[in-house]
């Protein structure tokens, strides 16, 4: 996964996003609206981070969304009949 399938399903993302950095508010993630550079932003004014850290942080997050997809649609407990 990439950051433009992120940014073009915004919406299906938001909860991840809201449970990883549980400091920002509903408000703070609609105003990113899959924007990576707004969502770093925000990161480093609520947490304090630099910019590399929440670069990183994102990075950390999105490999993590290609995990979470992978399993999801190799396993077959978690497919749909």
């Amino acid at each position: 996964m990439n950051w433009d399938q992120v940014e073009g399903n915004w919406k299906r993302f938001t909860g991840s996003i809201r449970e990883q950095w549980g400091d920002l508010t509903d408000n703070d993630v609609q105003e990113v609206k899959g924007n990576r550079e707004q969502l770093e932003g925000k990161i480093q004014a609520k947490y304090g981070k630099t910019k590399e850290e929440a670069s990183h942080e994102v990075d950390k997050w999105l490999a993590n969304q290609n995990d979470d997809q992978h399993t999801d649609s190799n396993d077959p407990h978690t497919r749909s009949a």
